[in-house]
C-alpha cells in the first residue's frame, strides 16, 4: 500500500510540474509522465491462481506478469498480422482444444513446408526451462518467440522485417492494449515488447484440474475408477518405470521445480535405430544437430504428459498415431473420436516400451528397457493416462481467441 501511495504521488507530482513549469521544459516532463504511467503498467498485478501441488512459476525479472500484458498477448498469440502474409498466428499451430497443440504430425508454416517436429502442446509451458524439443539454447518463451515469427528454416510467420509492427499501430484496438501493458502506444509497439506479450499469455497457460489432480490433489477419491488407479499405480512402479522421465507435478524431467532447481535432460527412447538416423537431414536428428555429439543422436526432451488425451500424435516426429487414420482430418471418416484416437495410439506407445524400442547406440538402457505386463495392465495404463486431460483447461474462455 505504500508502495501505491508513493507512486501516486510521484504522479501528481508530475501533474503539478506540467501546470506551474514554463512551456519549454514540458516536453521533458511529459516524457517523465508517460515513463512513470510505464512504471505502472509494468508493475505486477498477476495473481497466480495455482492448482494444488503446482510451484510458482519462474518468471524473469524483465518481463513481470501482468494482466494487461497477458491480455495483449492473447490477441497477439491469434493475431494474423504477425505473419508475412497474414494468412497464419501462433494460434494454428496451437489450438486450445488440443492443449495448443495442433494434432499433426509435421505442422506447415506460410510457404506449406513442413517443419521437421511437431507442434508441442503448450499446457504449463511456464514450467519448461527448455523449450521445443532438442534445442537447449531455448531457455525462455521470450527468446523461443523469434523462432516462429522470423525463422528461415523452416519458415513458419515468415516475418521478414518489422512491418509487422506498423500494421499492429495502425489498429485502434493495439494502440489501447499496448497503452494498457507498456504505457503509451506509440513507442511500446515494439518487436520485443510484442514477444515479452506472447510470452505472458503462454505462462498464463496453467493446467491442473485434470481427473488425476482431482484424485491427488484435490481429496476426491471417486475422480478415477479401479483401472486409472492400477494405471497409475503401473506409471510410478518399478516395473514400467515410467515416472523417470515423466515425473512431478508436470509429468516431465524437463522442469522449475521452485527456486533455484531447474532440470532439463534429453533422451533416445529407441523409436529409431541407429541406421534411421544416418539417413536424416541435419535438422531430424535431435540433439545431435547443434552439438555435433555423435552420443547425442536422437535424442530429444521428454514432453509433459499433460493433456495427452489430446496432443496426438506421439514423439517427435508423429511416430504413433490412431489406427485408420493419418491426421486428425479424417477422424470423422474413420470413425474415430478424439479420445478413440488417443487410446490407439497410447496403446502402441504403451506397446513400445514395454518391448524396449529398437537398438540405438544412444539410446539409455536403463531408462529405456523391455518389462513385462499384461494386455490388461498396458490397458490400465492407457487409462490411466487418459485421465491427465484437463477439460477444464481446453474451453476455459480466458484462454480462448478473441477474435
Amino acid at each position: 500500500m505504500k508502495f501505491r501511495i508513493y507512486i501516486f504521488s510521484c504522479i501528481i507530482g508530475f501533474f503539478s510540474s506540467c501546470i506551474l513549469i514554463p512551456f519549454q521544459e514540458k516536453e521533458t516532463n511529459d516524457d517523465l509522465l508517460l515513463a512513470a504511467i510505464g512504471i505502472l503498467a509494468n508493475r505486477s498485478d498477476w495473481v497466480w491462481d495455482l492448482p494444488p501441488g503446482f510451484p510458482v512459476p519462474n518468471v524473469p525479472s524483465d518481463n513481470p506478469m501482468t494482466k494487461a500484458k497477458v491480455e495483449l498477448g492473447r490477441h497477439l498469440f491469434n493475431e494474423k498480422l504477425l505473419s508475412g502474409d497474414e494468412t497464419m498466428s501462433c494460434g494454428s499451430c496451437h489450438t486450445q482444444s488440443l492443449a495448443f497443440a495442433d494434432g499433426k504430425d509435421f505442422p506447415k508454416g506460410i510457404t506449406n513446408v513442413a517443419h521437421p517436429r511437431n507442434s508441442q502442446h503448450l499446457s504449463n509451458v511456464a514450467y519448461l526451462p527448455r523449450l521445443t524439443w532438442s534445442n537447449p539454447r531455448m531457455s525462455s518463451l521470450e527468446l523461443q518467440a523469434r523462432a516462429p515469427m522470423f525463422g528461415e528454416s523452416p519458415v513458419e510467420l515468415g516475418l521478414s522485417s518489422n512491418a509487422f509492427l506498423d500494421k499492429l499501430k495502425s489498429k485502434s484496438l493495439y494502440q489501447t492494449l499496448f497503452t494498457n501493458a507498456f504505457g503509451n502506444a506509440d513507442s511500446a509497439v515494439t518487436e520485443q515488447n510484442v514477444r515479452f506479450a506472447l510470452a505472458s499469455f503462454q505462462r498464463s497457460l496453467i493446467s491442473g484440474n485434470s481427473r488425476y489432480d482431482q484424485y491427488a490433489f484435490r481429496n476426491n477419491k471417486s475422480a478415477l475408477n479401479s483401472s486409472e488407479i492400477r494405471g497409475l499405480n503401473l506409471f510410478n512402479g518399478e516395473v514400467a518405470e515410467c515416472f523417470h522421465c515423466h515425473g512431478g507435478f508436470n509429468f516431465t524431467d524437463t522442469s522449475f521445480h521452485g527456486g533455484s532447481n531447474e532440470e532439463f535432460f534429453y533422451h533416445s527412447n529407441g523409436i529409431h535405430d541407429d541406421a534411421y538416423y544416418a539417413g536424416q537431414p541435419s535438422n531430424k536428428r535431435g540433439l545431435y544437430d547443434l552439438t555435433g555429439i555423435a552420443s547425442d543422436t536422437g535424442k530429444f526432451r521428454a514432453p509433459s504428459l499433460r493433456n495427452i488425451g489430446v496432443t496426438y500424435p506421439y514423439m517427435h516426429d508423429g511416430s504413433f498415431m490412431c489406427d485408420d487414420a493419418n491426421n486428425p482430418d479424417t477422424l470423422a471418416g474413420a470413425g474415430k473420436t478424439k479420445t478413440d484416437c488417443a487410446r490407439d495410439a497410447l496403446t502402441k506407445v504403451v506397446d513400445h516400451y514395454r518391448s524396449g524400442g529398437q537398438n540405438h547406440s544412444a539410446k539409455d538402457s536403463t531408462l529405456i528397457r523391455n518389462f513385462t505386463i499384461s494386455d490388461s495392465q498396458r490397458d490400465d495404463m492407457v487409462n490411466f493416462l487418459l485421465s491427465l486431460t484437463d477439460e477444464e483447461f481446453l474451453t476455459n474462455p480466458k484462454f480462448a481467441s478473441p477474435f
